[in-house]
């Protein structure tokens, strides 16, 4: 991941709301969300919904696809995995940082 990705990235992140947007979508797992399921589970109204979601896609956190009248969002766990590789790649200074715990994503949900 380059610095303009990660920057892009960790800025639609960077607001309380749109933080629990994604965590949410991250922990519905492959199946994703709707909009009408994340409205309901986090009392955002839709029209903030839908503003929170354009920002989290254009920085390339999750994808959309239409299914008929409904849109399904879905994180994009190769790229956040690559936000935490970025961010990480520098860590104790060039030496093997065995002491530090991997970042994985349940096999079994990604």
């Amino acid at each position: 991941m380059d610095e303009d990705l990660a920057v892009k990235a960790l800025a639609a992140l960077a607001q309380t709301s749109r933080l629990r947007v994604f965590r949410a979508i991250v922990g519905a797992g492959p199946e994703g969300m709707q909009p009408g399921q994340l409205t309901q589970a986090l009392a955002v109204p839709a029209n903030t919904l839908s503003f929170h979601l354009k920002e989290l896609h254009h920085a390339g956190l999750v994808s959309v696809q239409r299914e008929g009248r409904f849109m399904r969002y879905r994180a994009d766990m190769p790229t956040m995995q690559n936000l935490v590789g970025f961010l990480t790649d520098h860590c104790c200074q060039g030496v093997p940082c065995d002491d530090m715990p991997t970042v994985a994503c349940d096999t079994a949900c990604c």
